[in-house]
């Protein structure tokens, strides 16, 4: 097993990281009123802690109309009253840092909700005032033609009609989500004002959400605009000088070429989502064809040093199938989203265990990409117990249903009347509370949840998934993804099957010849690699990884063992102690043993058995063992 001291302390804990994506409200109820609040969640951290997650990743907690679950922020400076206040984040970021966790909150720059003060003062306020330049506006709904609708299930137009302000204002998302205008400098001063009061609070993170709509210029798409880019730096400019070793989180839906430009030279985000690579995952394995992913791995053009992409299966958005072409998305809504109540937007409304129709072998499989592909892996709450989703709910509410912890009333999550939950809890025989839940796999050491466990405690052996390089392989069989994880002295294989059937596969590794692969779970030498290509067999949807060592031994059954001596036979004589052998034990002697014995004695002259061995007399020294009598009479053994 690979054990490695952590690099010395640069500033960079989030490359070595595994978050851990949770909603407030869905974790846990501790004051019995249905909704999940923050002491329930301080009441849960050993749970997250023991999991093996190093992070938190909070969805919004401010107050808000929730007509967009918590994103149309009314407050940014509050906490909902379901969910506590802000006393209680306090004592979270404190409970969280005593176990080890570090924290990372939204701040919401493109938009806010229609009812936050500012939106409501500037739509009384004079045009071109201050007060109104908070946010975009417009006399018609002609301005920026070329932008595309994001919620295109939901919104026809980017722009809607305020009958208070007399106006059109301008929104990416919905239409109770007006943009805020970062051409007012005032705009950007109180955006870091809010960032300040977070931080000053103890979080360790901020998550920035739709992050490349910030700016508006005529005649663009509106999306990735150099103004944008100058913004994240005058934050991180913030960041830098008065809370180093802070984190900045890009949300950018974007290309892999857009999504690098969100970390500048270094100095605008430290982390960024390659949302590209996700859905090529769920591609490959449909497609039996490691070419999706190392197809858009090669497009992902080389990020600072001090940067680091998150990557991703699943979270609490829509499976985003934007950043794929027109011909790859009906294929894999075909695969994954037959039923059309599963599709959304340009998305797939589902969980990761029903995408993969509870398969435990592609869950698992998933899981190793995820935890062995470069970047800082995210786990979404209940993912770790393969929990399931409702299509029935509407918008994305169907993947944000409460945390099943056992199988008591509402799984656990609230002591409340089911009725006021503001979301159902999972009752079905595949997905429901009763079969999937927290305190029935902590009981069984094969659950996914004990699997999750110990994947997670491998990863943290070692720095090379999270600091290291990667290096694909390029074996003849499709079927097969191979590539090569290198930090320092460290060299990990990864091998992937992404069959339903058992694939072989000979990798070129003569570069590393005389090294022992050690399969890192189990910690099982193999074979030594050779002069020639290594050769491997993996089961359906299997997958090794393997650290290529260069101290440890080889398999004890692979080394060249001592001449084998003849086996040892069992000789059966009936009768008394002095009756002469059986014909069926003589042939035994004759034919079997006696050859292949007298041709290993030195003084046999013959190189080769010989042809015939034939016995003159046999004459018994002392009684046998007698093992059974009967009418027979009784059986005596020599050996």
């Amino acid at each position: 097993m690979i054990s490695q001291p952590h690099p010395q302390d640069d500033g960079l804990w989030y490359k070595d990281a595994v978050v851990y994506q949770l909603h407030v409200k869905s974790f846990f109820d501790s004051n019995d009123d249905g909704v999940g609040d923050l002491p329930g969640l301080i009441s849960k951290l050993d749970y997250i802690a023991n999991l093996g997650v190093d992070t938190i990743w909070l969805l919004p907690f401010y107050p808000s109309p929730r007509r967009d679950d918590g994103y149309d922020i009314a407050d940014y400076r509050g906490v909902h009253p379901d969910y506590g206040t802000v006393a209680d984040v306090r004592k979270l970021i404190r409970a969280a840092h005593a176990r080890g966790l570090r924290v990372i909150t939204e701040l919401v720059v493109n938009h806010t909700s229609d009812q936050h003060p500012w939106f409501q003062r500037a739509r009384t306020s004079r045009p071109g005032s201050a007060a109104r330049n908070f946010y975009v506006w417009s006399d018609n709904d002609k301005a920026y033609a070329g932008t595309r609708v994001i919620f295109c299930d939901t919104e026809k137009s980017n722009w809607t009609w305020d009958p208070v302000a007399n106006a059109y204002f301008w929104h990416r998302f919905y239409s109770h989500q007006p943009d805020l205008n970062y051409d007012n400098p005032q705009v950007l001063k109180e955006v870091l004002a809010v960032m300040r009061h977070w931080l000053d609070m103890g979080v360790d993170g901020l998550r920035l959400d739709a992050v490349p709509y910030l700016v508006e210029r005529e005649g663009t798409n509106n999306e990735n605009l150099p103004e944008t880019h100058q913004v994240l730096k005058r934050i991180r400019a913030v960041i830098d000088s008065e809370y180093p070793g802070r984190l900045l989180l890009a949300e950018a839906n974007q290309w892999p070429e857009d999504a690098q430009e969100y970390f500048g030279n270094g100095d605008e985000c430290h982390m960024s989502f390659h949302f590209p690579l996700m859905p090529r995952m769920y591609m490959a394995i449909a497609q039996e064809d490691r070419f999706p992913i190392t197809d858009i791995i090669r497009q992902t053009p080389d990020i600072p040093a001090t940067c680091q992409w998150a990557i991703f299966l699943r979270n609490h958005d829509e499976l985003t199938l934007e950043m794929v072409t027109s011909r790859e998305r009906d294929y894999l809504w075909s695969v994954y989203a037959a039923d059309p109540r599963a599709r959304i937007n340009l998305g797939i409304r589902r969980r990761l265990a029903p995408l993969l129709e509870r398969d435990r072998r592609r869950v698992e499989l998933m899981n190793s990409l995820l935890l062995s592909m470069p970047g800082t892996p995210v786990l979404y709450y209940g993912d770790e117990l393969g929990m399931g989703d409702n299509v029935h709910l509407g918008d994305r509410d169907g993947v944000r249903t409460p945390m099943q912890w056992s199988p008591d009333r509402n799984g656990g999550f609230s002591r409340a009347d089911p009725e006021r939950l503001p979301l159902p809890v999972l009752m079905g025989p595949l997905y429901g509370y009763e079969a999937v839940n927290v305190e029935a796999q902590q009981r069984d050491p094969h659950s996914l949840l004990n699997w999750t466990r110990r994947m997670l405690a491998q990863r943290r052996q070692t720095h090379a998934f999270g600091r290291g390089t990667l290096r694909f392989i390029q074996a003849g069989n499709r079927k097969i993804l191979a590539y090569l994880r290198q930090w320092r002295d460290t060299t990990i294989l990864c091998v992937a099957n992404l069959s339903n059937a058992a694939q072989p596969v000979e990798l070129p590794l003569q570069a590393f010849n005389g090294r022992v692969p050690v399969e890192m779970l189990g910690g099982t030498p193999f074979p030594a690699i050779g002069e020639l290509p290594y050769l491997l067999t993996l089961p359906p949807y299997g997958f090794y990884w393997m650290d290529l060592s260069a101290e440890a031994a080889p398999p004890g059954w692979h080394a060249s063992a001592p001449e084998r001596m003849p086996e040892l036979v069992t000789l059966v004589l009936r009768g008394h102690a002095n009756a002469v052998l059986t014909d069926g034990s003589r042939q035994t002697l004759e034919t079997e043993v006696l050859p292949e014995y007298l041709a290993r004695q030195r003084w046999f002259p013959g190189a080769t058995p010989p042809a015939r061995v034939s016995l003159a007399y046999a004459t018994p020294f002392g009684a046998g063992r007698a093992e059974s009598s009967g009418a027979g009479g009784a059986e005596y053994y020599w050996a």
